[in-house]
């Protein structure tokens, strides 16, 4: 799929064979949601209000980064919240049964995700296939959680959710504005007049989204994560950055916005990296993402440094969802 993105946001001569493909997935997304909605497909309600933040689109948006903000905002309002994901290997797919993920998880088998959300320590994070068994092993595991966070998982109808927020990419929007495989959709814009919340990362918010933006400036050292740099400390250094995300020029462009001029290397979403990929010998370091990060751990050098970012959302949204889910209350410490 890696090689259809090229044509995801302008059209091309090769549309003539994407559409018909793409009008097929149209009507086969567009059934099964309507199979859930009237219950001819199986949904599951969980016993606390559930929060799904997912998008319509393939690729990074910045949905891990504001589950992570929902959390903290949680957690400093009394709730205790836990976080679901369906986890992701390229190389295996995602456990049938609900397991656990530790921050030692091993990121071949819990995904890059749901372990870097695991190593920020806010809150449990389970995965699974089937995120409505995801959900329900987290919570007999954890009772004392009353509400949670699903990470992706705006089209796993089967799991019933009580608030839906969409994550939009503010800068690449809808590309081509339309379905798989032509274009970038799983589902199309107007999906986006059912959620309850459309946060924009990046760019600027149509009327009725809210505001979303990454911010960081802190490097940690992989191998001493104690250590950590400045973008001055990089001056005059000879720089390579590595992404494998959904939008490998977003972080880029976040280094080149602190002054920093690196060699850059983008590589696929969920990319496995092995010790080659690191292998730059002119290199006096190497930037990542924590996304990254967690899969270069056991073979980067000292020269490897970590690029924290955290979501600022406008504080607007919480409100808004702190009044979708009031009516449940939650549990007090």
């Amino acid at each position: 799929m890696d090689g259809l993105q090229r044509y995801w946001y302008r059209i091309t001569p090769l549309h003539l064979i994407l559409l018909p493909l793409s009008l097929l997935f149209h009507l086969l997304a567009a059934m099964r949601r309507m199979l859930y909605r009237s219950g001819l497909l199986p949904s599951r309600k969980l016993p606390v209000p559930v929060i799904v933040v997912g998008n319509i689109s393939v690729g990074g948006s910045g949905k891990t980064p504001l589950t992570l903000w929902l959390a903290q905002q949680l957690i400093e309002n009394g709730w205790h919240p836990g976080i679901i994901s369906r986890g992701y290997n390229h190389n295996q797919p995602s456990p049938a049964s609900p397991q656990a993920v530790y921050a030692t998880s091993d990121p071949a088998e819990a995904g890059d995700e749901p372990l870097l959300m695991a190593q920020r320590k806010l809150c449990p994070v389970w995965i699974g296939r089937d995120r409505a068994a995801a959900g329900l092993a987290l919570l007999q595991a954890h009772p004392e959680c009353d509400v949670l966070l699903s990470d992706d998982g705006l089209q796993h109808y089967r799991l019933r959710r009580n608030v839906e927020i969409a994550v939009v990419d503010g800068i690449r929007r809808f590309g081509n504005g339309l379905l798989l495989p032509a274009g970038p959709l799983r589902e199309p814009p107007s999906r986006l007049s059912t959620v309850d919340a459309v946060v924009t990362h990046g760019g600027g918010p149509a009327p009725g989204e809210f505001s979303m933006q990454l911010h960081g400036d802190i490097f940690y050292n992989l191998l001493n994560p104690e250590t950590t740099a400045r973008p001055v400390d990089f001056d005059g250094a000879r720089i390579h950055a590595i992404a494998g995300i959904g939008h490998p020029e977003r972080f880029f462009g976040h280094l080149h916005n602190l002054g920093i001029r690196a060699q850059t290397h983008a590589f696929p979403d969920h990319h496995r990296y092995s010790p080659s990929d690191l292998a730059f010998a002119d290199a006096d370091a190497i930037l990542m993402t924590e996304k990254d990060a967690v899969k270069c751990a056991a073979f980067a050098s000292e020269k490897c440094w970590v690029l924290r970012v955290d979501a600022q959302a406008d504080p607007s949204l919480f409100q808004h969802l702190l009044e979708k889910i009031a009516p449940y209350g939650h549990q007090t410490a």
